[in-house]
């Protein structure tokens, strides 16, 4: 027999979705808005960081070594970022997520398949989630700033957006050239 509690009889002192009151000058609402996108970003986070954790251990061919440690440097960037998210959650009083579950359920980012993909493959599905997720987070930086949530507008414009593009661009120039993918801005096109 198990000594380890199982979920229905571990304690739970604060239930997800909920918000603990904190002194923060923000209004509840405000708070809960913040709370509910900076987890959307923070399942978004955690489901990118493990892309570039497989590819970073799956990446193969004449490029290996220089994917091999563009992608770890990445992750490294992703887990910052998904410790900042949790971090603002819990400081507005929140309960970040925090479990594979909650990012499959929470992330709209498109799942890797289980074999290894070539490395053109890894880098076309990294950059179609960096603009999944920089297409989302601007309007939630944009709502935080209406609400007066500077903290949060802050977090999502210095770190998430400023981050996710520069990720993007490194990923991008991987593929200038390929068919769909150019180095042309939409204003030269």
């Amino acid at each position: 027999m198990s000594t380890t509690p199982s979920i229905e009889s571990s304690t739970v002192i604060q239930q997800y979705g909920s918000l603990e009151p904190v002194r923060l000058g923000l209004p509840t609402e405000v708070r809960y808005r913040s709370v509910a996108a900076l987890n959307r970003l923070l399942a978004h986070a955690m489901a990118i960081r493990d892309l570039y954790k497989k590819a970073h251990w799956q990446t193969s061919g004449a490029t290996f070594y220089e994917f091999h440690l563009l992608f770890d440097k990445h992750y490294g960037e992703q887990l910052n970022l998904i410790d900042s998210l949790a971090e603002r959650v819990q400081t507005l009083g929140g309960v970040a997520i925090a479990l594979a579950h909650d990012v499959v359920e929470e992330s709209s980012i498109a799942r890797a398949p289980r074999g290894r993909e070539d490395p053109i493959h890894q880098l076309e599905r990294l950059l179609d989630s960096h603009e999944m997720i920089l297409s989302e987070a601007r309007p939630m930086a944009r709502q935080a700033d209406a609400d007066g949530d500077d903290g949060t507008n802050d977090l999502i414009v210095s770190e998430i957006v400023r981050t996710n593009e520069l990720q993007s661009w490194f990923i991008g120039e991987h593929l200038v050239g390929r068919a769909g993918r150019s180095g042309a801005t939409e204003a030269q096109v």
